[in-house]
């Protein structure tokens, strides 16, 4: 957890049907077994550390983690995500992935995110031949098969495994079962990469992406735990969750959240009412796109 953040709630193991969950956990140690060896598609979110940690009690050795080292991972995660990966003993191998060379990855329409899985993927498959591990999994949970998410397709067309889906997993579950492991990840804030947080239709570029991520490691400084700040040119439009927004509707505040935001680059700073809201930047998208979900 980090210094001086806020303590999220702790799940109430009925709420999250503990024992369905650890039937379904039951599940998904049987289908990794059946792999025999597989490579997990690692970010240090704790739905990807959670399969990881698991292939690794169930497989040894035979499960390899895999995580991408780019300029959309903050840096942040990156150390994060070694730290869990130490902490259990875990292989982890560490690959540049090369999405930002990609003209429709940084072209940013809605189909970004397959870009990036595919990308990601066609990197693990040359991997997985030169160690010999025949399978790929990473970590869609079942609540992800209802949102609009991309990258599933090109997990899909790589033939990637999803475990925590297949084993029908919600994310609350997986945190329960992760704080149940006593695994420090349980209740770490969702972290998805920082070209979510760019509006479709702008380039993504590596100075953007070092942007939104200088401004949002100022406002954790500031001692805001779950937040997003979201790139629209001049314009930082800046989510915080809606319980720590009390906090931040002080003039005193507001100037250290204006002042941060304006040193990481940006020439005006908004406060988003509504507050912190997973993938707030579909809602612009139309509804024919959000239909396909995955598709």
């Amino acid at each position: 957890m980090e210094q001086g953040s806020k303590k999220a709630r702790v799940p109430d193991m009925a709420e999250a049907g503990i024992a369905g969950a650890a039937a379904k956990l039951r599940s998904l140690e049987e289908q990794i077994r059946r792999l025999e060896s597989v490579m997990v598609a690692y970010s240090g979110g704790v739905d990807s550390a959670f399969l990881a940690a698991t292939a690794h009690r169930v497989l040894g050795d035979r499960m390899l983690a895999v995580l991408a080292d780019s300029a959309s991972l903050a840096r942040r995660d990156m150390e994060q995500a070694r730290e869990f990966a130490q902490s259990l003993g875990m292989p982890l191998e560490v690959i540049a992935t090369e999405e930002l060379g990609r003209p429709e990855y940084t072209r940013n329409d809605a189909n970004r995110c397959f870009h990036c899985k595919d990308e990601l993927f066609a990197a693990m498959e040359r991997l997985g031949g030169s160690r010999g591990f025949k399978h790929i999994a990473y970590g869609m949970n079942a609540d992800d098969t209802l949102d609009y998410r991309p990258g599933q397709r090109a997990a899909e067309q790589h033939a990637v495994l999803a475990p925590l889906a297949e084993a029908g997993l919600s994310k609350l579950e997986v945190r329960a079962l992760a704080q149940a492991a006593g695994y420090p990840v349980w209740d770490r804030p969702a972290a998805p990469c920082l070209s979510s947080r760019v509006e479709y239709g702008r380039a993504v570029t590596r100075e953007v992406l070092e942007q939104v991520e200088r401004g949002e490691e100022s406002l954790r400084q500031l001692g805001f735990r779950q937040l997003r700040v979201r790139h629209h040119g001049e314009l930082a439009r800046v989510e915080i969750a809606r319980d720590e927004l009390p906090r931040a509707l002080n003039l005193e505040t507001l100037d250290a959240i204006t002042a941060a935001l304006q040193q990481a680059g940006f020439k005006y700073v908004t406060l988003d009412c509504k507050g912190f809201r997973s993938g707030s930047m579909n809602a612009v998208l139309p509804v024919e796109v959000l239909q396909r979900r995955g598709a």
